[in-house]
């Protein structure tokens, strides 16, 4: 096998690792969300008043988040880099627009850039690794 061969493989499973990373916690994000949907809704960066129509609102962000991350478990399982890849590029418009989301609703933008913006950049920076890798 050439280095060139190798350094690919090495990039693409560093590539499938963090993807890994990603799909685990945006699970446990989910999860938090159903068991503490008052106390996650913070640490996303826009609180919300204890309040039953709250909840519903909070527990459907729950199952998207469990979902995405199932799906991207059910990607790294196939071993298709390539749409891993495209899936993780096209899933970076979620936490662009969470950033956009707290900045509308009086978050700080420590939140928005530091969480949700450092986030989309993981995962621009997985999907060049998946793709190019």
């Amino acid at each position: 096998m050439s280095k060139a061969k190798r350094k690919n493989l090495t990039i693409n499973a560093i590539g499938y690792w963090l993807s890994g990373v990603i799909a685990l916690g945006i699970v446990l994000i989910g999860v938090r969300f159903f068991l503490a949907p008052h106390a996650a809704a913070v640490a996303f960066g826009v609180s919300v008043r204890p309040d039953a129509h709250w909840e519903a609102y909070l527990s459907v962000k729950a199952i998207r988040d469990i979902a995405s991350g199932l799906l991207i478990a059910i990607i790294i399982l196939n071993r298709s880099a390539h749409l891993l890849g495209w899936f993780m590029l096209i899933a970076t418009i979620i936490p662009l627009t969470d950033a956009a989301i707290v900045l509308r609703h009086g978050g700080t933008r420590t939140t928005a850039f530091g969480i949700h913006g450092a986030t989309a950049g993981a995962m621009v920076i997985i999907s060049g690794m998946l793709l190019l890798g």
